[in-house]
């Protein structure tokens, strides 16, 4: 016999909610289709939420659940932080709220804090999943175990930089403490010299280094900003300052002016990974430089812009063809640099095509360098207090309707891809990255609108 849980689950998703066929004609109607998708698709994925937060996959049936691969199952109480994960759906549901002022999209992003909040290690970080076994919905403070904290792609800083988004739109002592916890949790795990590791508490071998790889350092400095920008705390500042220091610091000498992945305590560059070589990488010194960009934006200081020409000399003198960089580059004679799987270096990326490990790393690219390097001359262009003065001031009518139109395919698909259970499905899986993705596309479309979103009728 089917169970009630079971019974309500089908029900949802062979009819979701109803709509009336009243609407404007034109563009109204899109925008209405839109705004439906939005509701649809929120109610769905609230319905699957454990304890307010979410896996990575689930499979149709909801039966089986995994984290950020299907190789890396997920426990029926666990929930994942590691981005697109639970902190993402949390922003996505916030972002609705504010866009629509429907307290449905409150509870959801409410719910999904809560979720980090109970899922939160005691020394204030995040690992990239939580265990919510320990959770009890009326429970006003969490229950915190100790645990293996991380760093790494964004997880630790996703979490936090998403509470504190929350935090703008709630006062509650559950929120306040985690935010509290979390901030600690980011100046404790900083080394005197600004940077930070990957993980901490610290775990040995290269989780202890100093950490670019993933964007460690420039996400832990992204959320030091946000801090100070909203609870105007000194030390916030000084730690994302300090961070900045470290940039500076640890950039190498020309004619190889980049950065590293990862550094040893003595500020050499170091291994990582089997296939992660001592080497001067292309895609950490584009995104130092936009790091670096950001903080002299933030503070006015001009010391920040001062590494960046001699990085952009060498990312010019590196690069492979139009837009294409390789991802890690030999000290010394700058070549180009491949690894395989038990760490012997070559010198075409073909020698490795055949190692199905090595090979699926991401070896050439464009990095963003290009994007990076633009928002410098940008801002060089404009002058720094006039262009924070411009970035800070709303878009243009026109330009918010040059970047609708540039959305409008992907909203389209989006609205066109959502199946009558209001899932956004690929290769006969629910991922959460699809949407995280889907439903940021519908809210930003109806952003630039410049109208209210439509209400449904």
């Amino acid at each position: 016999m089917m169970s009630g849980r079971k019974i309500l689950l089908v029900l949802a998703l062979v009819s979701g909610p109803v709509y009336t066929s009243r609407s404007p004609g034109g563009e109204g109607a899109f925008m209405l289709q839109v705004r439906q998708t939005l509701d649809r698709s929120a109610s769905f994925y609230r319905s699957i939420a454990t304890g307010g937060g979410y896996a990575g996959i689930y499979s149709l049936d909801l039966a089986r659940r995994y984290g950020e691969a299907l190789s890396d199952p997920a426990r029926p109480m666990e929930i994942w932080v590691q981005p697109p994960g639970t902190p993402s759906v949390g922003q996505a549901f916030l972002r609705a709220y504010k866009l629509t002022g429907d307290k449905g999209y409150l509870t959801g992003a409410r719910s999904a804090g809560r979720a980090l909040a109970w899922g939160q290690c005691a020394e204030g970080g995040w690992a990239y999943k939580a265990d919510l076994s320990l959770m009890t919905p009326d429970w006003e403070q969490a229950l915190r175990r100790s645990g293996r904290c991380t760093l790494d792609d964004c997880t630790t800083q996703g979490a936090l930089d998403f509470l504190m988004s929350l935090d703008e739109v709630l006062d509650e002592p559950w929120l306040t403490e985690a935010v509290e916890l979390g901030l600690a949790y980011m100046l404790k795990s900083q080394f005197p010299n600004g940077a930070w590791p990957q993980c901490y508490p610290f775990r040995g071998r290269y989780a202890d280094y100093y950490t670019f790889n993933d964007q460690v350092i420039n996400d832990c400095i992204k959320v030091m900003l946000k801090a100070h920008q909203l609870y105007k705390r000194p030390e916030h500042l000084r730690s994302a300052e300090q961070g900045g220091d470290f940039i500076i610091l640890s950039q190498l000498p020309e004619p190889q002016a980049g950065w590293a992945q990862q550094y040893s305590h003595d500020v050499k560059p170091a291994g990582a990974r089997v296939y992660e070589p001592p080497a001067v990488c292309s895609q950490d010194t584009a995104w130092n430089i936009k790091t670096l960009v950001d903080l002299c934006v933030y503070t006015q200081n001009p010391k920040y812009l001062a590494p960046i020409p001699k990085a952009i000399r060498w990312l010019e003198r590196s690069r492979l063809g139009p837009n294409t960089w390789a991802r890690l580059y030999e000290i010394g004679s700058n070549r180009p640099i491949y690894v395989d799987s038990s760490g012997r270096i070559h010198y075409r990326l073909e020698d490795i095509q055949s190692d199905r490990k090595a090979s699926s790393y991401n070896w050439q690219g464009p990095f963003a360098v290009n994007v990076c390097i633009g928002y410098y001359e940008k801002v060089m262009r404009a002058g720094i207090r006039q262009y924070q003065e411009a970035a800070s001031a709303p878009p243009s009518a026109a330009g918010r309707r040059r970047k609708a139109q540039s959305l409008r395919p992907a909203v389209e698909q989006a609205v066109r891809s959502l199946d009558g259970g209001g899932r956004w499905l690929r290769n006969d899986m629910i991922h959460i990255a699809d949407f995280v993705k889907n439903f940021n596309n519908l809210c930003e479309y109806l952003e630039l609108s410049g109208t209210d979103a439509p209400q449904r009728p």
